[in-house]
């Protein structure tokens, strides 16, 4: 199946044909319904102009994994809208990636954005990097690890080409081929169902490394769904010229954070009222509907919230 695409900086063609519109990397350079239509962009919001928080800044500065004035961040970088590539192939993009900018600018640090794969990322907070910014829910199983700073709300969204030719329900996926990225919670919950299903109608869970691979395998039919973060979705859906569509509604919201190196108090304060002053001053509503995605906006920035939804 050949597949026309509009113009999209997040697309990483292989000789197996990624369709990029998945999550996470590294520089400094919707939601499926979101409240405006994901802008056909590739250029991030513009957060230059935001000041160095003095206080803020000497507390991100005394932090455990802070060095050299820079603030690290571990992304996969192939989740459109959260994080990508631009069309150049390595400008990273995304409102992850604009409000990582945005968090070093207000903390008077230089961001780094670093590539990884998803699973990696909080195995690798306080060694390879300083935060995981990438479109990460927070879990009680996660939690044990790192400590997080609450920052967005998304729930999981079915995705299946144009049309639904195999007659899906989101009710029962017993019998389908699911594509889901590795480590997400849509793995977790695509695995909760396979082991549900009956012998004679078994669902096969198909993990991969990257999220643009599983929207690929199901674009070009080697899978029959994917499901993913709702913005991720509905983004992928939005550059695919009508080729794939949501699936039922959207499931599970739950909030997402910024993963920190766990017990770094420091770093956690620092991060939390960086967020929260960005929130106050209205920068962080302004960088998600740059990208289309302000359904999913907070009104308060906690560390380890205990109100996961």
């Amino acid at each position: 199946m050949s597949l026309k695409f509009k113009s999209f900086a997040a697309l990483a063609l292989s000789a197996a044909m990624m369709f990029s519109v998945a999550a996470c990397g590294t520089t400094d350079s919707g939601d499926a319904k979101s409240d405006s239509k994901a802008k056909n962009t590739t250029v991030g919001y513009d957060v230059s102009t935001i000041k160095k928080d003095d206080e803020l800044a000497k507390l991100a500065a005394s932090a455990k994994t802070v060095k050299d004035g820079e603030l690290s961040v571990g992304m996969e970088l192939s989740y459109a809208p959260a994080e990508f590539y631009a069309e150049d192939g390595k400008t990273p993009v995304g409102y992850d990636v604009d409000m990582s900018k945005a968090i070093a600018q207000t903390l008077g640090l230089k961001p780094k954005i670093v590539s990884s794969m998803f699973d990696t990322i909080v195995p690798s907070i306080g060694s390879k990097y300083d935060l995981g910014i990438t479109a990460m829910t927070i879990t009680e199983d996660r939690l044990q690890s790192v400590d997080f700073v609450s920052y967005y709300r998304a729930g999981s969204t079915w995705a299946v080409q144009k049309g639904n030719p195999k007659k899906l329900d989101t009710s029962d996926m017993c019998g389908a081929k699911i594509a889901v990225q590795t480590g997400t919670v849509q793995e977790d919950e695509a695995n909760k169902i396979a082991k549900g299903c009956k012998a004679d109608k078994k669902a096969e869970v198909m993990s991969y490394k990257r999220q643009a691979e599983a929207a690929t395998a199901v674009a070009t039919g080697k899978a029959d769904v994917f499901y993913a973060d709702s913005p991720v979705a509905g983004y992928a859906i939005s550059q695919t010229d009508g080729q794939l569509e949501a699936l039922g509604d959207v499931e599970g919201v739950a909030k997402q954070g910024i993963a920190i190196k766990k017990g770094d108090q420091q770093l956690d304060e620092a991060v939390q009222k960086a967020v929260q002053k960005l929130m106050d001053d209205g920068t962080y509503m302004k960088i998600l509907k740059h990208w289309g995605v302000e359904s999913g906006a907070l009104d308060k920035a906690e560390i380890n919230p205990t109100d996961l939804n």
